[in-house]
């Protein structure tokens, strides 16, 4: 990686790319620092505390919500717009035909998802200020309550729409994708903040030190431990028969098919996530004295005193992580397609006949391997949460991490090594053409 790091810089053209994509993502954090007019932030603290939506939210977006700055919503938006796209592209002919169509299909597809991010993020720029609005947050900063919480929709729906446009111009422009990074900086600098805190708490209790080096010791397990798990893949030997067309020989070579562990990436668990977070927005809308929000409370939510809502919850979590992997996998690959590709240029699983009993063989096999990454996931999602509470409790770190951020930081960064290596080839092909 390193070694990748300094030859990209060694390249002009790549240190430029590199140097705008740096440059728009120090444009990000200034963003995250604005603060929003009309909002008491004592309030603020006090509508996000034990609210998992907004928790989530916060740390995609490197603690912006959290202070309440311009750039709260950050790129979740956009994400969720994204998801609802690639699901009703499945479901949807017209949309599935227009993403068939080529390049120009897909800018169809992408205007659609920016005018649906839009739209949501008013959707939640509403729900965040009603939220806060019933915490008291809301000042008559604009004249009276009701059109600073106008005002604050507005600011908070295009600081959404401008992250959304910078996460564009580092795809265009930049090196790696401008979404991935900016969530990847969210989640670094909202894990420096946190840290900066707790180094704080040192000084009343020194024992809090081996508290902080245990909390970064288990990140960098996970980190070891997700890297491992992301590089894993099943190779399927695939031999090719030779074949005589005019005078020349073709085939006869050997290769095989990749099918990794992980394919569905973090997906899944933002899935997941995603529909766990719906009941705590509904519930954020309730009076919080009723009886139906001291049910979800007691039986439904990781939050309250009561451990039956910790296992409830986790054990949903668990179950919708292996159906969206599932479900997931079966989008990513097709064994119908590769066994009838392989038939088609004469290529043979050594033992397999071709055609269908190629096809189940390789349904067999990619549903034995998504089980293992689906397991894998409900691990890092749910197992690392006790851990982190227990090590970071003392020292305010308990929400300040989470393995799905982990998963996604190191997502993203493998990501930009493989986008770096190619940028580089790329060049050094230009090269030896000249």
């Amino acid at each position: 990686m390193w070694q990748t790091i300094k030859n990209a810089f060694a390249d002009k053209d790549i240190r430029r790319r590199i140097f705008l994509t740096i440059g728009v993502l120090f444009l990000f954090r200034i963003g995250s620092f604005i603060p929003l007019p009309g909002l008491d932030y004592a309030y603020v603290e006090k509508a996000m505390d034990g609210n998992q939506v907004f928790e989530m939210m916060s740390m995609m977006s490197g603690g912006a919500l959290q202070y309440g700055t311009l750039f709260a919503l950050g790129i979740l938006p956009f994400i969720n717009s994204f998801i609802i796209m690639q699901l009703l592209t499945l479901i949807i002919p017209p949309l599935e035909r227009l993403s068939k169509q080529g390049d120009d299909g897909r800018e169809k597809i992408t205007t659609i998802t920016r005018y649906v991010a839009i739209v949501l993020a008013v959707v939640q720029s509403i729900g965040i200020i009603v939220t806060f609005n019933n915490a008291g947050a809301i000042q008559e900063t604009f004249g009276s309550v009701a059109v600073t919480a106008i005002m604050l929709i507005i600011m908070l729906t295009a600081g959404s729409t401008l992250v959304m446009w910078l996460g564009e111009r580092i795809t265009e422009y930049g090196i790696g994708n401008g979404t991935s990074l900016i969530i990847f900086v969210g989640i670094i600098s909202g894990l420096g903040t946190a840290l900066v805190s707790a180094s704080a708490t040192v000084k009343d209790n020194y024992v809090n030190i081996f508290n902080i080096i245990g909390y970064l010791l288990l990140i960098v397990l996970l980190f070891i431990f997700i890297v491992f798990v992301d590089g894993s893949e099943r190779r399927i030997k695939v031999n090719y028969a030779k074949q005589v067309k005019g005078n020349k020989m073709y085939g006869g070579q050997s290769t095989f098919i990749p099918i990794k562990v992980n394919s569905s990436g973090v997906m899944p668990i933002i899935f997941a996530s995603s529909f766990m977070m719906f009941p705590q927005m509904i519930v954020s809308f309730i009076d919080q004295n009723s009886s139906l929000v001291s049910f979800y409370y007691r039986y439904l939510s990781p939050y309250g005193d009561y451990w039956v809502g910790y296992l409830v919850y986790y054990l949903i979590m668990f179950l919708l992580i292996i159906f969206f992997a599932y479900f997931y996998a079966q989008i990513q690959f097709n064994p119908q397609d590769v066994a009838r590709n392989l038939q088609q240029y004469g290529g043979t699983i050594q033992g397999v006949r071709p055609g269908k009993a190629t096809s189940d063989y390789l349904a067999k096999i990619n549903n034995r391997i998504t089980l293992f990454g689906a397991l894998f996931l409900a691990f890092i999602a749910i197992i690392p949460v006790f851990l982190f509470r227990l090590i970071g409790e003392n020292i305010g770190l308990t929400n300040a991490f989470s393995a799905t951020g982990m998963l996604i930081v190191v997502s993203v960064a493998l990501e930009l090594d493989k986008q770096l290596e190619s940028q580089i080839m790329m060049r050094h092909y230009k090269g030896f053409l000249k």
